[in-house]
C-alpha cells in the first residue's frame, strides 16, 4: 500500500498539450454528451453505470463494515470486509475494458497518457484490494494500520471514478467516432462486466453498416489454394491459440478458436505489443522482441499454472528465405491433455 501511496502523484505526468486539455475537461467544457449517458449498451453509458455500483458497494457495504471494524475488529467484522473485498476484486473487469477496449482507439488519436498512467494507477488499485485482503485474512491485530489502509482504497476508487467521468470518458467522446464505440459495445462481452449482470446491446441508429469482406477471394500458400473462409477455419480450429506481431512490433493477427487461454479483443490489432501488456512488464516483451530482432534467439519457451490449465506459451521469431526478421508468433497450448497421456491408442486395432 505504500508503494501505491507513494507514486500515485508521480503516475499522473501528461504533456503539456494533454495537461491543457484535460484543464478544459475538468471545468465542464467537455462531458459525455447526454445522448452517451442515457443509450443503454453504449460503453460510457456501461462505464457510468458500473462507477454508480461501485460507488453503492462503498456507501452500503464497505463504508458501515469499516465503521463496525472500527469498534470491534473481531472476526465476525473482518470477514464482512474479506467479503467486500471479494467484490471490489471484480473492478478488474471495469479497468481491464478501458486498457484493453478503449486505450487503443484513443492511441490511434494520438492520445497516449490514459495508456500509460491511468493504467498504473488501475494496477495499483487492484493491488492494494487484493493486499487488503490478504491483510484482513492475517490480521495481526494493528487495527490503525488496516484502517488506514482500508480508507486508502476508498479514496483510490472514488478519485478513478472522478477521473473517468470528468477527464476519460469526456475525452474519449471527443475523439471517438460511432463506429468505434460500437465496436468496443460489441467486444465488451469478451472481458465482463463489473458488478453488473447484463448490458443490452446497444445499435445505434442507422441504414446500415458497411463490413468489407475477403470470403470470396483465394489464397496460393506454395503447397496448396485455400480461400480466405478455409484458411480463418483452419487456423481457429488448431488447438493452439496463435498471435503474430510484425517487424514494427504491430499485432496483425490472432486466431479465435473456441476456448482462448488468454483475452484477446479485436482492439489490439494494430496496436503496438509493448502496449497490449501493463507497463511494469513492458520491458520483458521488449527485451524478447530484441533478441529476435538481432539473430541473438531464434525461440522462446515458458510454462506456467493459469487458472485450471498448465499453459505452455512459445515465441518463435518469424524469417524469410534471406533470414530477415518478420516478425514474432506467439504459440500458446493447454498442455494438460498431452501430459494426462498414458499408454498408446493406434488409429486402427
Amino acid at each position: 500500500m505504500s508503494e501505491i501511496i507513494n507514486n500515485r502523484e508521480a503516475a499522473q505526468g501528461l504533456s503539456e498539450s494533454e495537461t491543457k486539455r484535460l484543464s478544459t475537461l475538468i471545468e465542464g467544457k467537455s462531458k459525455p454528451t447526454q445522448h452517451a449517458q442515457e443509450a443503454p449498451g453504449h460503453p460510457v453509458h456501461t462505464f457510468i453505470l458500473e462507477n454508480r455500483e461501485i460507488e453503492k458497494l462503498i456507501q452500503t457495504r464497505l463504508l458501515p463494515h469499516l465503521q463496525q471494524f472500527q469498534e470491534d475488529d473481531g472476526a465476525d467484522n473482518r470477514y464482512k470486509l474479506i467479503e467486500d473485498h471479494n467484490l471490489l476484486l471484480d473492478v478488474d473487469k471495469h479497468y481491464a475494458r478501458k486498457e484493453q477496449l478503449l486505450f487503443p482507439y484513443l492511441e490511434k488519436c494520438g492520445i497516449t497518457g490514459p495508456s500509460v498512467n491511468m493504467w498504473r494507477l488501475d494496477d495499483f488499485i487492484r493491488d492494494a484490494i487484493k493486499a487488503a485482503k490478504r491483510n484482513l485474512t492475517r490480521y495481526d491485530g494493528d487495527k490503525k494500520a488496516m484502517l488506514r489502509e482500508l480508507n486508502e482504497i476508498v479514496e483510490q476508487l472514488r478519485s478513478m471514478i472522478y477521473r473517468e467521468e470528468q477527464i476519460l470518458l469526456p475525452m474519449a467522446m471527443e475523439h471517438l467516432t460511432e463506429d468505434e464505440w460500437l465496436k468496443i459495445a460489441r467486444e465488451s462481452d469478451v472481458i465482463g462486466f463489473c458488478l453488473i449482470d447484463h448490458v443490452e446491446a446497444w445499435t445505434p441508429p442507422r441504414d446500415r453498416m458497411d463490413e468489407k469482406s475477403f470470403a470470396d477471394g483465394f489464397i496460393n500458400l506454395g503447397t496448396g489454394v485455400l480461400s480466405v473462409q478455409q484458411l480463418e477455419l483452419l487456423l481457429n480450429h488448431l488447438p493452439v491459440d496463435l498471435t503474430f506481431i510484425d517487424h514494427n512490433d504491430i499485432v496483425r493477427y490472432f486466431s479465435h478458436g473456441k476456448e482462448r487461454i488468454f483475452t484477446r479483443t479485436k482492439a489490439v490489432i494494430g496496436r503496438t505489443v509493448q502496449n497490449c501488456h501493463p507497463p511494469k512488464s513492458a520491458h520483458v516483451v521488449e527485451a524478447l522482441l530484441d533478441d529476435f530482432k538481432s539473430g541473438k534467439k531464434d525461440s522462446e519457451d515458458f510454462w506456467i499454472k493459469f487458472r485450471d490449465k498448465y499453459v505452455y506459451v512459445r515465441y518463435f521469431a518469424v524469417r524469410d528465405d534471406n533470414n530477415t526478421y518478420m516478425g514474432t508468433l506467439e504459440f500458446t497450448q493447454n498442455i494438460d491433455p498431452i501430459q494426462a497421456i498414458q499408454g498408446e491408442k493406434r488409429i486402427l486395432s
